[in-house]
């Protein structure tokens, strides 16, 4: 699905096509034997606290200990420097580990220029040359600049690399319990600065995804992979405030630790 249009603020998904899905597969258990696993094991793992959980696709996970390296593209040293600041934050809590040393072979390829969206491959999918050729990025700031205030930048730099952990939008989680009221939900993305099609505002916004391929189901409202959306946009008991998440959670960090074991 072509989203070059997205709006900046709200990060869209890069899910690969369904000819590709096998070919994930292979790759994911190749670069982490236990993505083989039967994900609605792991989510009995007594281990794993039911109230610590953000949701993360079971099955492509990196080694934990995997050293990753990351390669910028394009993008002034500030804006470089920005994510690299913010993006370690992530290996304080979770058995992996950063190394932005624009290695020719990097798993993580940073563009800021490739569209003006915001998103990144879902974890192992950054190994799918057929999706992501290794000249082009498997992750995009489109609106991270020189001037890009540091909450936002924080945010935005936390929230891509929680995708490239294999994280999923807490909004998604199927566990989440937001009642979306649907004819809002498509005005507001329609309209500027998304200019959305309603089937890009389905797949990025109303769809759930299945939990048999997940690890974690309670909502996570201060999860930094959760876009608090305008209030109006949903009904029911679950409502989002619309205040955005500039940080990790308590619950993120404290699964990302079970989710990457050191």
């Amino acid at each position: 699905m072509d989203m070059t249009g997205a709006t900046e603020g709200i990060c869209y998904d890069r899910t690969l096509p369904l000819e590709l899905e096998d070919e994930a597969k292979r790759v994911a258990v190749q670069e982490n034997p236990t993505n083989y696993q039967d994900p609605s094991a792991s989510l009995s793992d007594p281990n794993i606290d039911p109230s610590e959980r953000i949701a993360l696709i079971a099955s492509k996970r990196w080694r934990p200990g995997k050293i990753l390296k990351i390669r910028f593209l394009d993008g002034s040293s500030t804006m470089q420097g920005k994510v690299v600041q913010y993006a370690r934050e992530w290996t304080q809590y979770a058995n992996i580990h950063f190394e932005f040393d624009n290695s020719r072979y990097a798993e993580i390829r940073i563009s800021f220029y490739a569209d003006r969206g915001s998103w990144s491959a879902l974890g192992t999918d950054a190994l799918l040359q057929r999706a992501f050729p290794p000249n082009q990025p498997t992750m995009n700031f489109g609106w991270l600049r020189d001037n890009t205030p540091e909450e936002e930048s924080s945010r935005v730099v936390l929230h891509e690399f929680g995708h490239a952990l294999g994280a999923i939008h807490e909004h998604q989680n199927p566990q989440g319990g937001i009642q979306w009221d649907e004819a809002a939900v498509y005005r507001y993305f329609s309209g500027p600065p998304n200019y959305w099609t309603p089937e890009q505002i389905r797949f990025n916004v109303l769809d759930k995804y299945s939990a048999d391929i997940l690890l974690g189901t309670r909502f996570d409202p201060e999860s930094i992979m959760l876009y608090n959306l305008p209030a109006s946009l949903t009904r029911g008991p679950t409502r989002l405030t619309g205040r955005s998440n500039t940080k990790l959670s308590q619950m993120d960090i404290d699964f990302i630790k079970v989710a990457y074991p050191r």
